[in-house]
């Protein structure tokens, strides 16, 4: 005779899902998951619910990037584990490519257009970022559907961890059922990978593909991606943060060698290289190492 484990409790879940009423993409993938049972706990009238064993989700009304300051709502057993957020939405751009991405939150430069403050960012979890990248690009990729990092560039403003997961689908009216059901399978199991090296990312375009690239090939996870633009306002203060809000980073990387040349990085840390981390199993079972 077995047993199934015990639903997670708000208390001991890993991270929670922020599925928003007004992005089409949170409310596809939200079609696929139903009505997961509750916990109990409740955020302004919404359920916290269990969507899997390591995750809960949770509904909230309005556009996710202006939900400022959401984790001061949730329960303390949430905010004292430093549980991670995760937002499921659209991805736009003036390019109009389907993709998948994923990214930090904040803002590094000083203008805050699309939720948050200038020169304010969102503490981030690379090991869980990072799984999520290598799940997207290896369902995604079959799909023609490519995954990538994004740079570091909005908001809401918060204090807990949180990254968003994003499906752009060009001139379409609406998103593609394949893409909903990669974030839909992908999402509920965000497992962070024990032995990849944290850094800062420092450079590069604003889909980071030196570093996508580094992080599906090698044993790299980034927290904080700061784009080639974002350095030609860069102060030393927001490189620090940057620094510090990538949790576990042991330096920062640049994209290339102009880019390791900015003021702003002049006593920051240790500058690190593509080749301090080996290079991923050629065996793993999945993009995700798992």
């Amino acid at each position: 005779m077995t047993t199934e484990a015990p639903a997670p409790s708000a208390a001991s879940s890993r991270y929670l899902v922020v599925v928003s009423a007004e992005d089409p993409v949170a409310q596809g993938v939200a079609r696929h998951w139903g009505t997961p049972p509750s916990t109990g706990d409740h955020v302004e009238g919404a359920a916290l619910r269990v969507l899997s064993p390591e995750a809960l989700v949770l509904r909230r009304p309005g556009l996710h990037i202006h939900d400022e300051h959401l984790d001061d709502l949730l329960p303390q057993s949430i905010r004292s584990a430093r549980t991670t957020l995760v937002f499921p939405s659209i991805h736009r751009s003036e390019q109009n490519v389907p993709c998948l991405t994923v990214h930090p939150l904040g803002n590094p430069g000083d203008s805050a257009e699309v939720g948050g403050r200038p020169a304010a960012l969102v503490p981030a979890d690379p090991p869980r970022m990072v799984s999520a990248l290598r799940a997207l690009a290896e369902r995604g990729g079959p799909l023609g559907l490519k995954a990538t990092f994004e740079a570091t560039h909005h908001g809401p403003e918060l204090a807990l961890p949180a990254f968003f997961v994003e499906i752009g689908y060009g001139t379409e009216p609406d998103p593609p059922e394949p893409g909903l059901r990669v974030l839909a399978e992908t999402i509920p199991h965000l497992t962070p990978v024990v032995g990849d090296r944290v850094a800062l990312a420092v450079g590069g375009g604003h889909y980071a593909p030196h570093f996508t690239d580094l992080a599906l090939k090698r044993r790299w996870a980034f927290g904080h991606i700061l784009s080639r633009h974002v350095l030609a306002t860069l102060t030393p203060e927001v490189a620090r943060s940057a620094l510090e809000s990538s949790a576990g980073a042991e330096g920062w990387l640049p994209a290339r060698q102009e880019d390791a040349g900015h003021p702003a990085l002049r006593g920051l840390g240790i500058r690190m290289r593509d080749s301090d981390a080996p290079t991923r199993s050629s065996d793993a079972t999945s993009a995700s190492g798992t």
